[in-house]
């Protein structure tokens, strides 16, 4: 199988600015996510897709590839990384190499191991699925949240606890941490969503599952890899 690897990194980020090759314990942000598909072994081509000339030096330093910088229609706010991912594939086609699947790489999840992505490739394979997507379980139950009317009447929580039990009896829940998703690409192209049809989950551990947004995030993952190197 041909896997080709996309790792999106627009240069206007606001929530955090230039977070994607902001230095992460003397790393860019986006060398940790290029790492990990490097050392998975499985990628025939790691693209690195970006607007930005000086994003696409740094990428290429730490190896991954960047034949072509992305449209500035698909550097917006607007433009879904599901967007970037069909028109990368298209310029690979057109450039006469096809892959089988294509794996999206998100730069602001920097824990995510080489085993992780190995692991999406095994449950593809063995499955026979279309899409393999990274959760995790997240720190608190949805069960226990509640929308909440103008006023903040919390009635609302007295018709919710009558039903819940014991927080280890409750059903487990899981969200998505923005890891992996790996897609073969005829699904790709013709699937409405790609959670339709032979979808599975690959399942992460929380401390590999941060999804860095802003200032804060960063702090807590810069924390975590110096604790783990004290």
């Amino acid at each position: 199988m041909k896997i080709l690897a996309v790792i999106p990194a627009r240069s206007g980020s606001k929530g955090l600015k230039d977070k994607n090759i902001k230095p992460l314990c003397g790393l860019p942000l986006c060398a940790w996510t290029i790492n990990a598909a490097k050392e998975s072994g499985i990628f025939d081509e790691i693209h690195f897709s970006t607007d930005s000339p000086a994003y696409a030096a740094i990428a290429e330093k730490y190896g991954a590839s960047v034949p072509f910088l992305r449209d500035s229609e698909l550097a917006s706010d607007t433009a879904s990384s599901w967007d970037v991912i069909k028109a990368v594939v298209s310029k690979y086609e057109a450039m006469k190499r096809d892959f089988d699947a294509v794996m999206l790489l998100q730069p602001t999840v920097p824990f995510r191991s080489a085993g992780d992505i190995r692991s999406a490739l095994e449950i593809l394979e063995s499955k026979n699925a279309n899409a393999v997507v990274s959760v995790t379980e997240p720190d608190h139950t949805p069960l226990w949240c509640a929308p909440l009317p103008a006023d903040g009447n919390m009635y609302v929580f007295h018709e919710r606890f009558k039903h819940l039990t014991a927080r280890q009896k409750l059903e487990k829940h899981f969200s998505l941490n923005g890891a992996v998703y790996l897609v073969r690409i005829p699904y790709l192209k013709t699937c409405g969503d790609i959670y339709e049809d032979r979808c599975y989950a690959c399942f992460m551990p929380r401390e590999r599952s941060f999804d860095i947004d802003d200032q804060l995030d960063f702090d807590i993952c810069e924390f975590m890899l110096k604790r783990g190197q004290s």
